[in-house]
């Protein structure tokens, strides 16, 4: 209840105030342009090196999508297809099946932890630390299940509605075909990094786990006798996880479910985006302040509500026009192939189908290894098998059927493929579509009035994506400022406020640098991913042995 009071108390004083800065700007330029006009060079010289282009048959392919789809297809090989031959054994471990699997003391790399947990840690609520979990059988904070959830809710979200769109109103119906290739691969990349996350984290005197690729690069590298290396990337990437969650988990989520719930209430206010951004800000607020054990169960209630609802009302579209799917499929294949009368051509599809799919599903990033590395195990691999679940789910799964409800939507040429930007034109009314409008659009054909559920799950899916993120860039921000209550509290601080202030500005070069911040963490984490891959392959065989083992008893 505390806590509840001093966020309303923190809501009630900043509404004027934000209200009136919105509103009564200088002539000139209002906060956002100023803001925007500071960052704008900033960006372009970020995106310039992370997007630097390579060309291949006359195209301009970025460098770090190379070395994504790079990276993945050989972890997909090197591991011999995890994405089929362990997908069954992630279905068992997320159901608990191997819950009671007891690891061996002499070999477990964690081995002692348990006993230098402080038993007199005072309790709070539920009995548990506010924090973390106590250590019980398993060393952890979280099950299974609610790190896949928490993972899932920073994934699922913006990326599979507005992301799906634009991939689309650019690239053509062909670009869902990569955007599955993309996240198939991605599950091996997923697998891997999740779990080097719980190999190489950190357990703290009361329990408080701490992990990620800042962890794994700087400890998996230093065993490989490059300490500097490892501690550069690792500081880095905590720079980088910490922007990317401002921008691409904060901002952009409460900008786009402010702009859809302002567009459902039939007003374009600055002050109702205001109001919007502290309400969510209260809401996210309540849930940050208890820690990853209580973003975990938050998360695996919402994110399966979030996803049916959203699944359900796919199903029903493509059910009601089942008989358009052969035709949506043939343009999804025949596109993928030839790229006739799309930007780039077959390059150009493959491009964007790619980079969408990366940035849903954030395979390679790193960031999902966070959330992963408090799961509560003692085999490393036993987490890194459920995570390539995530984008199967993510964007194998819910990126398509996106996908087909808006190719069904244009099956008789609504609208023009292959603008130069992400904006469409439907023919009959007029109207400018992008993004998540597009997707509101597509599935208004079939389900009318469907945009006012499309906007809770919007927000739904805005909400749990600041909350995993909110703990991802937690992470970043305690292992480069250290584990006090006060760079705890400053961090959570200053990402409430951000909530706010994407929700009731445009912030467009702030939210195009923590993207590029955001793929910036590709660079060190697929070098550490590579060379760290031989200890993950030693992980899983000594998870497969040991549940072999259980299984002769």
């Amino acid at each position: 209840m505390k806590i509840t009071r001093l966020l309303l108390s923190f809501a009630s004083a900043l509404l004027p105030i934000l209200a009136f800065a919105q509103d009564v700007q200088p002539v000139e330029k209002g906060l956002d342009d100023r803001i925007n006009d500071a960052v704008a060079p900033i960006t372009a010289a970020v995106a310039n090196v992370v997007f630097y282009p390579v060309t291949i048959g006359g195209i301009n392919i970025p460098i770090v999508l190379i070395i994504l789809i790079g990276a993945a297809t050989y972890f997909t090989l090197y591991f011999r297809f995890p994405n089929i031959t362990r997908f069954k054994l992630a279905l068992n471990v997320v159901r608990g099946k191997y819950d009671d699997l007891a690891g061996d003391p002499s070999e477990h790399p964690e081995r002692g932890e348990k006993e230098v947990i402080d038993k007199d840690i005072p309790t709070t609520f539920e009995g548990d630390i506010q924090e973390t979990i106590r250590v019980e059988e398993h060393t952890g904070e979280v099950s299974a299940f609610q790190a896949l959830t928490a993972a899932l809710s920073a994934t699922v979200g913006l990326g599979n509605i507005a992301g799906v769109a634009i991939a689309i109103a650019v690239g053509g119906p062909g670009a869902t075909f990569w955007m599955i290739l993309a996240g198939f691969l991605g599950m091996a990349s997923k697998f891997t990094e999740c779990t080097l996350g719980v190999k190489y984290r950190e357990i703290g005197p009361d329990g408080t786990v701490f992990g990620g690729p800042m962890y794994y690069l700087k400890k998996g590298l230093g065993e490989k006798g490059w300490v500097g290396m490892g501690k550069f990337f690792a500081a880095f990437y905590a720079v980088m996880l910490v922007g990317g969650s401002f921008g691409g988990g904060n901002m952009f989520q409460a900008n786009q479910a402010a702009a859809q719930f302002k567009a459902v209430i039939g007003t374009n206010s600055t002050f109702a985006g205001t109001a919007f951004g502290l309400v969510v800000a209260i809401l996210v607020g309540v849930v940050i302040i208890g820690g990853i054990k209580r973003i975990g169960k938050v998360a695996e209630k919402i994110v399966p509500f979030m996803v049916g609802i959203y699944v359900a009302a796919a199903l029903f579209i493509l059910l009601a026009n089942f008989t358009m799917i052969p035709k949506a499929f043939g343009e999804i294949f025949a596109g993928a192939f030839t790229g006739d009368g799309i930007v780039g051509g077959f390059l150009g599809v493959l491009i964007q189908g790619f980079r969408r799919a990366a940035f849903s599903n954030e395979a390679g990033v790193g960031s999902a290894s966070v959330a992963h590395s408090a799961v509560k195990t003692r085999y490393p691999a036993s987490e890194g098998i459920v995570a390539l679940l995530e984008p199967f789910i993510d964007t194998v799964v819910v990126c398509t059927m996106t996908a087909l409800v808006i190719v069904m939507f244009n099956i008789n040429g609504a609208f023009d493929y292959g603008g130069t930007s992400s904006n469409v034109i439907i023919k009959a009314t007029g109207q400018s579509l992008d993004g998540v409008n597009l997707t509101a659009a597509a599935f208004n054909d079939t389900i009318p009035g469907f945009s006012y559920v499309l906007t809770i799950a919007v927000i739904l899916f805005a909400f749990s994506t600041m909350i995993s993120w909110s703990y991802y860039g937690l992470q970043g921000w305690k292992y480069l400022f250290g584990r006090s209550k006060l760079v705890d509290l400053s961090y959570k601080g200053l990402f409430l406020l951000f909530i706010i202030v994407g929700a009731a500005a445009s912030l467009g070069a702030v939210v195009d640098f923590s993207d590029a911040m955001i793929f910036a963490m590709i660079f060190p984490n697929m070098i550490g991913l590579l060379i760290l891959a031989p200890k993950v392959k030693d992980e899983v065989a000594r998870y497969v042995k040991a549940i072999k083992a259980s299984e002769k008893k």
